[in-house]
């Protein structure tokens, strides 16, 4: 876990070195332990105003399509730099007319041991069709944990945050300069 100083610095490096014509708007930058995702939104496409849901959904994916071709060689120059810099991978993706989309993101195999009541749970899922695999069912868990969770998660994150500053001042952080006055 990163802390909101290292966060805002991290989105400030991608702030200033995407190009200015690259995205509307950068949405989000979030990272974890092996990945960094970057978010813009683009322009939506111009559509007549009694257009259908299906006319609208295809305008949409054509623009998502259209971007991602188009500044490919730009995202992967970006890309390069940025993993270098920060040891981690890159992935992109979008919003365009109120959809995300990403485009490439990486699939982190996460291994636990579970009990037998913890994988009859993973089984009930496999066997009611809502997974094809105890993976497939843990990952299902884990976004339903993440979607009703979010209080919960922020609020630990912002702990774990603090515990990390403290840590940070602790007897090996480095002495600050007690006069304030720098070389």
């Amino acid at each position: 876990m990163i802390t909101t100083e290292q966060q805002e610095k991290l989105r400030g490096w991608f702030t200033g070195r995407l190009p200015d014509d690259l995205f509307e708007e950068l949405v989000e930058v979030t990272v974890d332990r092996e990945e960094v995702t970057v978010i813009g939104r683009i322009p939506a496409p111009r559509l007549a105003e009694d257009v259908s849901d299906a006319e609208k959904e295809a305008a949409v994916q054509g623009r998502v399509q259209e971007f991602r071709e188009r500044t490919r060689e730009t995202r992967i120059a970006v890309a390069r730099e940025a993993e270098h810099r920060f040891r981690r991978k890159v992935s992109w993706g979008v919003e365009c007319a109120g959809e995300r989309s990403l485009f490439t993101h990486i699939s982190a195999p996460v291994m636990t041991r579970l009990r037998q009541p913890e994988r009859q749970v993973l089984d009930t899922l496999i066997a009611a069709g809502v997974a094809r695999s105890r993976s497939d069912a843990l990952a299902w868990c884990v976004r339903l944990v993440q979607r009703h969770t979010d209080d919960w998660l922020t609020e630990l994150r912002d702990s774990l945050e603090h515990v990390q500053r403290v840590r940070a001042q602790g007897p090996d952080a480095e002495p600050e300069d007690a006069t304030g006055d720098s070389a």
